[in-house]
């Protein structure tokens, strides 16, 4: 988990160190970034295949709300929602990072949720009484997510507007990253999209916005991510941060 946040943020602290040299937001290029975003998702996918001990429990995708539901998956398509999720989840952290605080509460609140996740699927008797899948030695992870929400907390104090203290690319991809990791370790893939709903909001904002305006030509937010719309139908910065929260 921790070598997970380490890559994704050094891939991070590299795109901020390029635009600090160069003194504008023009870091590394996308594709760049999303190239060295995949190496890392896939050698984290290698790693954790590799180390599977129950394959029908730590290789199915479970399906919440429907009882005794999961989909085993191979090796193929296991090490693509590994990919999807981290990759994903460490851009979504990354376009949310766009006010004061308005990614950091988030992370907060997923990654206290993660820890309780954590405690029940590497607690036999918790585990077996709330019919979540028992993985062996996972509530180890709880300290991880658990440190994250602490150190958030702390850094929320500085980081809520008027923003004293800025995570940057170096603090968003490594948090988005390393919580994907976590929800894939407790098996908790799909509850963690919901979880993360303002993340998954705000990358549809864009994707929606770059298919309507190459297709129609028009744009359906004033500015993406959708954070910025709000913006600029003149609500006030903590307004809009508050109210994503």
């Amino acid at each position: 988990g921790l070598v997970c946040m380490f890559l994704f943020s050094l891939i991070g602290l590299y795109d901020d160190l390029k635009k600090i040299s160069r003194s504008n937001n023009k870091g590394m290029s996308a594709k760049a970034k999303f190239l060295a975003q995949s190496v890392a998702a896939l050698l984290l996918g290698y790693f954790l295949l590799s180390n599977i001990s129950d394959p029908s429990i730590e290789q199915s995708l479970l399906i919440p709300y429907i009882k005794d539901t999961s989909i085993l998956l191979n090796s193929f398509l296991y090490i693509g929602l590994i990919f999807i999720v981290i990759v994903g989840s460490s851009n979504a952290v990354n376009l949310t990072d766009g006010l004061d605080g308005l990614a950091t509460m988030p992370v907060i609140l997923i990654s206290a949720a993660l820890t309780i996740f954590a405690y029940v699927a590497g607690n036999i008797v918790f585990s077996s009484y709330l019919e979540v899948p028992y993985i062996q030695g996972v509530g180890e992870v709880l300290v991880i997510s658990a440190a994250i929400a602490g150190s958030c907390l702390g850094f929320l104090w500085y980081n809520t507007y008027p923003a004293e203290v800025f995570m940057g690319d170096v603090g968003s991809l490594g948090l988005g990253a390393i919580l994907g990791y976590i929800a894939i370790v407790v098996r908790q893939e799909i509850v963690y999209m919901v979880m993360a709903g303002i993340f998954v909001i705000e990358v549809l904002s864009v994707i929606l916005q770059v298919f309507s305006f190459k297709l129609f030509k028009k744009r359906i937010f004033k500015m993406a991510p959708i954070h910025h719309h709000f913006e600029l139908l003149g609500w006030p910065e903590p307004k809009v941060i508050v109210r994503f929260w």
